[in-house]
């Protein structure tokens, strides 16, 4: 009997809530984030997929009628805003890179090592007249702002206001209305495109409020650098730890306002720098675990769920997932043994991915079959699991990943 497209919905959300919230489904979800191959299915370039908001829905909604997975998603950044700001942080396909170029982020020291005192004593300050100034090249003018706290005089320091007449403060000024108005478009363009996927019969519920990062990728990624932070564990120990404690509160409120804002319960935490190799068991749980933990514990009590994205490698790391309250989180893996992720925390949370993209690159049919089949019996037993790849499928095959989602429904299917 063929279902309505209202009654495709409720049955994949029900089914993905089943998993997240650690019950039987009937059967595993299945979660897709296509990337990069919606332009190759559509037969344009990288450029025009993150440029033409219409065409990638229209490639959007071509996929999830071919592949029809519970979970969907495409793109998970676009330029638009980063473009308006002159930004030197991340490169896209036609801005710093040819037209098929992938995203891509370029780290450097935005903070310098003897600036932790900055940072600590005003960080509001320092994002404005430090950081931006360095990591956008639209939004070099903020330099020449006061510190505005003197503005707490009034008519007193009035003066202080024609800072803002400056033409490089007016330019910056204009380069962030700018943005702003890119980004008001793209939400605009998010909804309508969520409507129309809902309306196709596939769940948009499942997508994240806001994306934060975990307090140490926090200060990594965007601030000292791989090289920078991993030199600060040793030298400035202290500060590194005081920063991050800075940034704990300023990433909780971020996402539960964006949480309470949007009526979207979920945020987005890829950890970076957390997998195992990167660091030792006593330094993970001193400057990675401890302030993450807190984290995550902040947002569980402000109503929102984390969603997890364990990069590389967390054997090592997993029985400190165990600390995690039971149910409150998702985890998302991506290079892990995902038969020992399932004994060590599969109780815990709601586990995803796993699945090797280089299988649905490179591999037969009969391997994609025969993982399927035990992943499904193994790790999607009793629950709170969702198929998935263990990153982007940009570069996939999409004939195997076909085979891949039809095993699943095959195999996953729960008595």
């Amino acid at each position: 009997m063929t279902r309505t497209s209202a009654e495709l919905l409720a049955e994949r959300t029900q089914r993905v809530l089943d998993a997240y919230e650690l019950r039987v489904p009937d059967r595993v979800p299945i979660a897709l984030n296509f990337g990069y191959m919606l332009a190759r299915l559509g037969g344009i370039t990288n450029q025009e997929l993150e440029r033409d908001t219409d065409k990638a829905q229209e490639l959007l909604e071509q996929c999830a009628l071919r592949f029809e997975p519970d979970i969907i998603s495409g793109l998970g950044f676009l330029p638009h805003a980063s473009i308006a700001l002159g930004d030197r942080q991340t490169k896209w396909a036609g801005y710093g890179l040819d037209a098929n170029g992938t995203f891509q982020y370029v780290e450097d020291e935005y903070m310098k090592a003897d600036e932790y005192d900055a940072f600590l004593n005003d960080p509001t300050d320092f994002t404005l007249r430090t950081f931006l100034p360095r990591a956008f090249g639209e939004l070099e003018g903020l330099a020449m702002l006061p510190r505005l706290p003197i503005m707490l005089l009034g008519y007193s320091s009035i003066r202080s206001v024609r800072a803002f007449s400056a033409p490089p403060v007016i330019a910056a000024l204009e380069a962030l209305m700018k943005a702003g108005q890119e980004i008001e478009k793209l939400g605009a363009a998010a909804i309508q495109g969520k409507q129309r996927m809902q309306d196709l019969g596939f769940p948009m519920s499942f997508g994240t409020s806001s994306l934060i990062t975990a307090p140490f990728d926090f200060m990594s990624d965007t601030l000292r650098g791989m090289r920078g932070i991993m030199l600060d564990m040793f030298r400035c120990p202290d500060k590194l730890l005081a920063a991050m404690q800075k940034v704990v509160p300023l990433v909780v409120d971020y996402a539960v306002t964006a949480a309470k804002r949007t009526g979207v319960p979920y945020c987005s935490i890829p950890l970076h720098r957390g997998s195992d190799g990167f660091m030792s068991i006593k330094q993970f749980e001193k400057f990675y675990w401890s302030p993450l933990k807190e984290m995550l514990l902040g947002l569980i009590e402000g109503g929102v769920t984390p969603s997890v994205f364990y990069e590389g490698v967390y054997d090592q790391r997993l029985n400190y997932l165990r600390e995690l309250p039971k149910g409150k989180t998702i985890g998302r893996f991506d290079r892990s043994d995902m038969f020992k992720v399932k004994e060590v925390v599969g109780d815990i949370m709601c586990i995803q991915g796993g699945f090797p993209v280089s299988l649905l690159q490179a591999g037969t049919p009969v391997q994609i079959r025969d993982l399927t089949k035990k992943m499904c019996e193994v790790v999607g037993k009793d629950g709170g699991f969702i198929m998935g790849p263990s990153t982007t499928i940009s570069e996939s095959d999409p004939a195997l990943v076909k085979i891949w989602v039809d095993a699943t429904r095959e195999y996953g299917a729960y008595s």
